[in-house]
């Protein structure tokens, strides 16, 4: 899993003094920048003061109870310090899959991630069960190249067991020097036996926005994941599309979008949609209450759209999906999404140490929370391999021998083809409906256009 703390925008200042939360996304989720608890009760924010109130003393001294026995009867003598932070980092793991302690080697991996440049093999990952699961391999990384798949649990690295590792232990583990080896064992459903798959770590550079066009009149954008520039990147890329001026539609590629930057995310929804809301946070601090509105700088007006997603579309990627579809802005087509609703505060702790801490879930415009449920297709169409019936050969025109050619048309090159000779219906049947679905819709609009 990839991180940062690069700061993005600013949300919301806490009490009088120049303490601000900043927005920015880890893998998965949205996150926030805060002073620590500490500045925070210093300042006069709005902390909770019902967790300073009381202490369960008898936890307490069972803690206690627990610390002495360790440090009289374990096999080996223990340091003080790794125990007391082994209990810091179990105390946080225990809430959630996406608060976690993060110690100054993880502080400073969270400092990388809006870059759209890291070391490792390119998996975003989450844990399951003491488990590592595969949310979703990123495009052009090792990982894909190795076959490694969204769904895939890992439960040994290098041979090591991940049981006991915790998601932070794993990321270590996959990082490394480019060049190097390392050995995955996954399940995998449908497969009686763990797969050991073999990925050659490399510097992961993440191009966030592709785009090519379907033809001369449909587009093709690919949001692979949400950085700090991908707005800017987007806006670039639709305002080449909208010279076009016969297009069509246009599809909008998350499926398998892990996340990324909150504000990005809030900047894609805002080219295609010139008012109203577009996500809103709530938690239980004041600073976690957070609004996020469109604004009239629009692109590609009225121009019809499909957004791809898949279980490997999470965290922001469910925020556009989310936003377009309430909109009523894009016909959502795909499978169901991830459901990654919760936002993550980064509380800086002494000794660049950190909390990463879940305080916020996120809303769509209509008030939809999509923690634990994900975003529902419009239309729902599965990943598939489209083969033809093979029937009746009939002879056409063009297949008679001296037939007199169209002049119009090149009879050698089919558009539908790529260069293996695959049509678009083999290498991507939900991309060939969303193509599908545009056409009907273009079609349809001609028809029902007044004279």
């Amino acid at each position: 899993m990839k991180c940062s703390s690069k700061p993005i925008s600013v949300v919301k200042s806490i009490g009088p003094s120049l303490i601000m939360s900043l927005a920015i996304s880890l893998s998965l989720g949205s996150v926030t920048w805060a002073a620590s608890a500490a500045e925070q009760s210093v300042q006069g924010s709005s902390v909770p003061t019902s967790s300073v109130k009381t202490l369960p003393l008898e936890e307490l001294r069972r803690f206690s109870e627990v610390f002495d026995r360790i440090k009289s009867s374990y096999v080996e003598p223990v340091d003080d310090a790794k125990v007391l932070e082994d209990a810091i980092r179990g105390m946080i793991a225990g809430l959630d899959p996406h608060s976690s302690y993060l110690e100054p080697d993880a502080f400073e991996e969270l400092q990388e991630h809006t870059t759209g440049e890291f070391g490792g093999v390119g998996i975003e990952i989450s844990l399951e069960d003491g488990f590592i699961r595969v949310i979703t391999p990123i495009d052009d990384t090792p990982a894909v190249k190795a076959g490694i798949k969204p769904g895939d649990l890992i439960t040994r690295i290098d041979s090591e067991p991940v049981k006991g590792m915790g998601l932070d232990g794993a990321i270590s583990r996959m990082r490394g020097k480019p060049g190097t080896k390392i050995v995955l064992t996954v399940l995998r459903e449908g497969q009686e036996k763990p797969l050991d798959i073999s990925v050659i770590r490399a510097v992961i550079k993440v191009t966030s926005i592709k785009q090519r066009m379907l033809g001369e009149e449909y587009a093709y954008v690919r949001i692979t994941q949400f950085q700090g520039n991908t707005g800017s990147d987007l806006k670039s890329a639709l305002q080449k599309i909208e010279k076009n001026g016969s297009l069509k539609g246009v599809v909008l590629d998350l499926r398998n979008n892990p996340g990324g930057v909150l504000q990005a995310a809030v900047e894609v929804v805002d080219a295609f949609i010139d008012q109203g809301m577009i996500v809103y946070t709530q938690g239980r601090l004041a600073s976690s209450d957070t609004e996020f509105m469109a604004t009239d700088d629009i692109l590609l007006t009225g121009v019809p759209m499909v957004v791809l997603i898949n279980s490997g579309s999470a965290s922001a990627s469910e925020i556009v999906a989310g936003a377009l579809q309430d909109h009523k802005r894009a016909v959502i087509m795909g499978t169901s999404s991830f459901g990654k609703g919760s936002v993550q505060t980064i509380l800086p702790l002494t000794d660049n140490r950190a909390l990463k801490l879940t305080t916020a879930r996120y809303f769509t415009p209509s008030g939809r929370s999509i923690q634990a449920q994900g975003i529902q297709p419009d239309v729902v169409v599965e990943d598939a391999e489209l083969t033809t019936v093979q029937g009746r050969l009939f002879t056409k025109e063009k297949d008679l021998s001296g037939h007199l050619f169209n002049g119009q048309v090149d009879e050698s090159k089919d558009p539908e083809l790529d260069a293996a000779g695959k049509s678009l219906s083999e290498r991507d049947y939900q991309l060939y409906e969303a193509l599908n679905l545009l056409k009907a819709l273009s079609i349809v609009g001609k028809v029902a256009a007044p004279e």
